[in-house]
């Protein structure tokens, strides 16, 4: 069951105790501090409650900044598989900048040895995590 952990304009943060799953649905383009305050609210709530998968829907995102990204791959990544992460999955919608995006992201969670995988459902995501308990 779903449990909204922040909800605001730019994104969604919720969790799924059964999946164990934290998750964040963006909602428009951030600025810098909405990117990083959603990311650090998750990994806050992940420090205190188990979240061994993750799952960005990032259709309605828009384009992340060079140094969002790189923010992302140096700070937050690392972070959030010393807390416990163990796979992650993104919802796209086959945009080309976005591609791009999640492309670079691979990259870098290949070097963790971390599972990712990109889909475009919600539903379908979330089988490949149940495929794990």
């Amino acid at each position: 069951m779903k449990e909204i952990i922040k909800d605001t304009d730019f994104a969604e943060i919720s969790y799924d105790r059964e999946l164990v799953l934290g998750k964040i649905e963006w909602k428009r383009k951030t600025t810098t501090e909405e990117y990083q305050f959603t990311f650090e609210t998750l990994l806050e709530f992940a420090k205190k409650n188990p979240a061994d998968n993750f799952l960005s829907d990032i259709r309605r995102q828009n384009v992340v900044s060079p140094e969002n990204r790189k923010w992302f791959e140096t700070e937050m990544l690392p972070k959030a598989i010393e807390a416990g992460l163990k796979r992650a999955a993104v919802v796209f919608d086959g945009n080309v900048f976005k591609k791009y995006y999640i492309n670079m992201i691979l990259k870098v969670i290949n070097k963790f040895k971390l599972p990712m995988k990109v889909f475009t459902s919600e539903e379908e995501a979330l089988e490949w995590f149940k495929s794990f308990n």
